[in-house]
């Protein structure tokens, strides 16, 4: 609009000049060279004009003729680069269809066109790994590293090299080199917390993670249960370090940060209770009996009793029960306590308790052991074990992400290496196979005892109670 504007003002002007120049015509003379001329002061005007545009018209041409050949190697130049980009445009997309001959023509191409290195190191590397040249991609990544801006393209080439490799150690040593050029780089934080924890560096994994934490690359109630398993794997790592007094601060950090966290729980007492701590030990064990019963509390709640008198630790037990009267675990551990103390019927009663409608194998291994050490029992011990072997199994520390079932936690998974994926609960059962179990151990008779062998499976090929039967 503004030139169009211009546009009309400069003819308005033109117009305008030539008007009064008609109105106004005069005369001017001019001698030269014994030569004279008179004319109209708008011819002269005209002829000024037309010789000035006739000089500028010279002056472009002869600036344009010295230039040309400038200019004749500028545009053949840059024909070339576009033609070059246009070959590495053609490469990278070659690469992403796996064409891994075309991808490596147009590397060549590029390179000839370009001649770059920093440009077509990457499409060269790229498509020697797709021609499964991994000893050329190599040397590609590893020339990368000399220029400051390709260093890091370089570093994650020869990264994931290492990673598809299985070589753990150099895949370290490369991501902590790309840390220290990008550290603010989230997949950088990940892979590097990633391979210290395959490699159980603890203590060096966790200002990685808290990093990664705040720069927003984990995030949530995932990351805040990465960083109570780190903390109680720093934990660890300070314990065999022999530095114990490290190993109390990880695992009360671990606690704090995930109160609900039975794994963190379980270790803070431990080291509590070997520390000679039991006060406050059995403070936090009453607190996590409330919330999560589990065997190990028993078992360092026991850990605690200085006396070896089997009668005053069963009255301990009672004290436990009332932290969680109502749940099957306070029972079991009662009655383990009263089996060791020989109170039979009272160990009875709580089992029974316990056991409720389905007992667990664990249960029916305990009622097994009630038997041959009250009455001496053998077939009611051969009924309890076989009812034991199709009961519900007993819970264990199982891997959310391949089911491999643990005696003990452990901050990664020991078959599938994945990082705080273990929890306490019963194992599946196999569909394939199902233990169907008696529907009492006291309604066998004492002839049913004899069709059942030693090793606790029945002895008749007829499916039965307690017979192996194939699913439907």
């Amino acid at each position: 609009m503004i030139r169009t504007l211009l546009f009309i003002a400069g003819v308005g002007l033109l117009v305008a000049g030539a008007v009064w120049l008609a109105e106004h015509p005069g005369r001017a003379g001019l001698e030269w060279q014994g030569w004279r001329i008179d004319t109209s002061v708008a011819f002269l005007a005209l002829c000024v004009a037309l010789g000035a545009a006739l000089i500028a018209v010279l002056y472009r041409f002869w600036h344009a003729l010295l230039g040309a050949p400038g200019s004749f190697i500028a545009n053949r130049r840059q024909a070339r680069r576009e033609r070059g980009y246009r070959a590495l445009t053609q490469g990278m997309v070659a690469v992403a269809a796996g064409d891994a001959d075309e991808a490596q023509r147009q590397a060549r191409r590029a390179d000839s066109l370009l001649g770059d290195p920093p440009l077509t190191m990457l499409l060269s590397a790229q498509s020697a790994q797709l021609n499964g040249d991994e000893a050329a991609a190599r040397s590609y990544f590893t020339a990368m590293l000399e220029r400051q801006e390709t260093a890091f393209l370089g570093l994650r080439g020869l990264l994931m090299q290492a990673q598809r490799e299985g070589n753990e150690a150099e895949a370290l040593r490369l991501a902590r080199r790309a840390y220290e050029l990008r550290p603010r780089t989230p997949w950088v934080l990940t892979t590097l917390f990633d391979l210290q924890v395959r490699q159980e560096r603890w203590r060096e994994s966790l200002p990685v993670l808290e990093e990664a934490v705040r720069r927003g690359a984990m995030a949530g109630e995932e990351a805040r249960r990465r960083r109570a398993v780190v903390l109680l794997g720093c934990s660890m790592e300070a314990e065999e370090a022999g530095d114990r007094a490290s190993a109390v601060t990880y695992a009360k950090r671990a606690s704090s940060l995930l109160p609900d966290f039975l794994p963190a729980t379980l270790r803070h007492i431990q080291l509590a209770v070997e520390g000679g701590r039991k006060r406050p030990a059995a403070r936090m064990l009453h607190n996590a009996w409330s919330r999560t019963p589990h065997p190990e509390l028993a078992r360092l709640y026991a850990a605690m009793e200085d006396s070896d008198d089997p009668l005053k630790k069963a009255r301990r037990f009672e004290r436990l029960l009332s932290h969680n009267p109502d749940h099957p675990e306070s029972h079991v551990a009662l009655a383990e306590a009263l089996l060791e103390a020989r109170i039979w019927g009272a160990a009875r009663s709580h089992l029974e308790t316990a056991a409720g409608k389905a007992p667990s194998a664990r249960i029916c291994r305990l009622m097994a052991e009630l038997e041959e050490r009250e009455n001496g029992d053998m077939a009611a011990v051969r009924k309890w074990l076989l009812r034991a072997a199709g009961a519900e199994p007993d819970s264990a520390w199982i891997c959310s992400a391949c089911g491999a079932a643990s005696a003990a936690w452990t901050p990664r998974c020991a078959r599938c290496h994945a990082l705080g994926t273990l929890e306490w609960r019963a194992p599946d059962r196999a569909r394939g196979l199902v233990l169907r179990p008696v529907a009492s151990a006291p309604a066998l008779s004492a002839a049913d005892a004899d069709d059942v062998t030693e090793d606790g499976e029945a002895a008749s090929e007829t499916p039965g109670d307690g017979a192996v039967r194939q699913h439907p």
